[in-house]
């Protein structure tokens, strides 16, 4: 049985852990199988945005760390291949088209580190989040000492990632690590409304907002302004951005086309 099943929803992939009887821990098949995924809703010219979830009680409960040990130690990260896309977002490029996360019950290590590599967090109210990697003789090497200080501020970044200690959903969300809460078994469908929303919008447009924001997260202002008004030129000049204009005349919804 596969341990990540895609199905796809008009413009929106599905990407879905399917592991419970292990609490969806990674195993190299399971990362492999996401990192195909992620490369697929980049390629992929008729999908524009992804749902990442997962079945049973727990989003996750960490890495199947006997499978990961030898990797971790040789110092080179997460091993993405050719025709695929690391969902931690350490090695390689970073996936270009927005992700939407849906999480419940625990969320430990690399689940917290995939939902940093995302662009809207839904969580269950029932979710535990936690970095335990400290209390088994390591650190996390996904992207949490990277990101998770910019997300929640610096003290409490290193409250979690020191201790090794859980944090709830509803300090996630006071924090901003995550935008909704729903109650348990509704964070699926609420992540696909979004991902819906988002996929009705102007894929050229989403994705070119997503990389100047990422641009002006390492760079400064002056050249955040240089490249996003760069980027304007071709996005204004689509067939999309025309739709939009002949919409707002018509007073319609407009239908974009990616073109």
């Amino acid at each position: 049985m596969p341990q990540v099943e895609t199905r796809v929803d008009g413009h929106i992939l599905h990407i879905h852990l399917t592991r419970p009887e292990k609490y969806n821990a990674l195993s190299l098949e399971m990362y492999h199988a996401l990192a195909e995924a992620y490369y697929r809703l980049d390629n992929d010219p008729e999908l524009r945005v992804a749902v990442l979830s997962a079945e049973g009680k727990h989003f996750t409960a960490g890495v199947e760390l006997d499978q990961w040990a030898s990797i971790f130690s040789s110092g080179e990260g997460f091993p993405a291949r050719a025709g695929e896309i690391d969902p931690m977002g350490t090695a390689g490029a970073l996936h270009r088209k927005p992700v939407v996360i849906a999480v419940q019950g625990y969320c430990f290590t690399w689940g917290v580190e995939a939902l940093l590599n995302t662009e809207i967090r839904v969580a269950a109210s029932d979710t535990q989040f936690q970095m335990l990697e400290v209390q088994r003789g390591l650190y996390p090497c996904g992207g949490a000492t990277m990101r998770l200080p910019r997300e929640i501020g610096w003290g409490n970044a290193q409250r979690v990632l020191l201790t090794g200690d859980r944090w709830s959903a509803e300090e996630a969300l006071r924090w901003g690590m995550v935008q909704e809460l729903t109650e348990p078994g509704a964070q699926i469908d609420r992540a696909l409304a979004l991902a819906r929303r988002v996929a009705a919008a102007a894929p050229l447009a989403v994705q070119a907002c997503l990389r100047a924001t990422r641009f002006s997260e390492e760079n400064d202002r002056e050249s955040s302004v240089a490249q996003f008004l760069r980027d304007l030129v071709p996005v204004m000049a689509s067939e999309d951005a025309a739709e939009g204009v002949q919409s707002f005349i018509e007073r319609r919804q407009a239908v974009f086309k990616g073109r």
